[in-house]
């Protein structure tokens, strides 16, 4: 069988009567925090915001590295430009361009 006698005294009693009373209204107070739609609210946009923040990062790493890579295709180590790659893209850039601004000119005429 358990022990059932106590040996506190009716203050302690009472004492712990009220500890216990103050601890479960700060829990319910908490739960009605928590359950409070303002909070719910507040944690579902915090949770997109993060989800943002975290798919910006990811295109900013995605576009510096690509970036990069085509830096890296039109400049040496030193900075200087690389004439042999840059001259045959520009020559297509102003043929596309040309044929672009010819195909406009006939459609007008």
């Amino acid at each position: 069988m358990a022990d059932t006698s106590d040996t506190r005294t009716p203050a302690q009693i009472e004492a712990d009567i009220r500890a216990r009373r103050t601890a479960l209204a700060e829990t319910l107070d908490e739960i009605g925090v928590r359950v409070h739609p303002k909070t719910i609210v507040g944690d579902a946009k915090a949770k997109v915001v993060a989800n943002v923040d975290h798919t910006i990062g990811r295109a900013y790493v995605q576009v510096n590295r690509a970036v990069t890579d085509v830096r890296s295709k039109f400049v040496d180590e030193d900075g200087a430009p690389r004439l042999e790659r840059i001259v045959p893209v520009a020559l297509a850039v102003v043929g596309v361009v040309g044929l672009l601004a010819l195909g406009a000119r006939r459609r007008r005429s």
